[in-house]
């Protein structure tokens, strides 16, 4: 009886001196307040392992570790490469992009002013020559629909934060930038597809050829009144053509390294790829600027190739006087009349519709 009451409090101060050791733990191990000059009082001091992790930063290289997880870069604790990645894309490739795009556009729109349309010389004739298939035309205006649709969202999600945020606020931008990627991420294959496609069939037309140098020199027409000749393309188209496969491959490659990311590229390549996707792309819609100026409302009588397939005489003859005398050579001349009928017969799908395509792509 004796040694149990000895026993107990014995126990009652080991679990008081515990209880004890708990509270001094307890207490040493709480931040401590402070009134730092020119700060509030009770303002928490910096944690000294902010300090740590400052130093971890500042180096210039990837510090690399173990890591359970086995992938590329995985074992990296901190990137420095990233921060710079972030501060060139918002400081340069935002400010440069929106800069290069809005002064084109200003540039075609005072030279429109001030040269207005080009016209035809002695106006069209309305006799037409066949230039483009069915098939061709499909081929462009798909091309020309998924690049306009590719480049509406990428341009989205590269500047809206910038300038949509403003107009239409966090939600909003948020709602749309998300379907943007995702509907940029599903188009960038199709347009990949139709670039192969536009190798195939038109790679043999655009090479280059002997006269295509003068049509250089004479600024293609656009300056000054000078005649410069041209065969099925001039230098200028041919130009366009493989700015658009070589830049829109580029595009291409580098797209499908961003959204495939699970085949062993790392983040430097990652960012790297991003960077030359975004200028790649720049540089293309910056050149479409003058494609799509000329191919419309800057040259008289050129969007008729790409709408029936047919041009007016006339202007073959301003444009692409050599590729014009031969159908004239090889009696490929429409009048208007049947022009105007054979129109009627194709959209009708009928038999001698399809004779008159077979026989202008001879």
């Amino acid at each position: 009886m004796l040694k149990q009451n000895m026993v107990s409090p014995v126990g009652d101060i080991l679990k008081f001196l515990s209880i004890l050791m708990l509270l001094v733990i307890t207490v040493i191990s709480q931040p401590t307040f402070a009134a730092v000059e020119g700060e509030p009082e009770g303002v928490i001091m910096k944690n000294p392992g902010a300090d740590l992790w400052r130093e971890v930063r500042q180096r210039n290289i990837a510090i690399e570790g173990i890591s359970q997880i086995k992938s590329v870069d995985s074992g990296i604790l901190i990137n420095p490469e990233a921060d710079r990645w972030t501060r060139f894309r918002v400081d340069q490739l935002v400010n440069y992009a929106a800069i290069i795009l809005a002064g084109l556009a200003l540039l075609l729109l005072v030279f429109y002013l001030l040269r207005g349309k080009i016209k035809v010389e002695g106006g069209l004739s309305r006799q037409m020559l066949h230039r483009f298939s069915d098939y061709e035309r499909v081929l462009h205006w798909t091309l020309a629909i998924v690049f306009l649709f590719l480049a509406i969202t990428g341009l989205t999600l590269l500047l809206g934060r910038t300038f949509l945020i403003p107009l239409f606020g966090q939600e909003f931008f948020s709602l749309l930038a998300s379907s943007s990627k995702e509907g940029h991420n599903l188009f960038g294959p199709i347009f990949f597809a139709s670039l192969i496609m536009m190798i195939l069939r038109f790679v043999k037309r655009n090479i280059y050829e002997k006269g295509d140098l003068t049509w250089l020199v004479k600024g293609g027409g656009i300056i000054g009144k000078s005649h410069v000749s041209g065969g099925f393309f001039n230098m200028g188209e041919k130009t366009w053509y493989w700015i658009v496969i070589l830049i829109g491959l580029l595009i291409s490659v580098s797209g499908l390294i961003l959204v495939s990311p699970n085949f062993g590229q790392g983040r430097v390549i990652m960012e790297l790829s991003h960077i030359v996707h975004v200028i790649s792309a720049i540089i293309l819609i910056a050149v479409s600027f003058g494609h799509m100026y000329l191919g419309s409302v800057g040259t008289e009588g050129a969007l008729e190739s790409m709408k029936t397939g047919y041009v007016d005489v006339n202007w073959a003859e301003s444009h692409h006087d050599r590729w014009a005398k031969e159908c004239r050579d090889n009696n490929r001349v429409i009048s208007a009349d049947k022009f105007n009928r054979l129109q009627g017969k194709i959209n009708s799908g009928t038999e001698e519709s399809g004779s008159v395509a077979v026989e202008g792509n001879k």
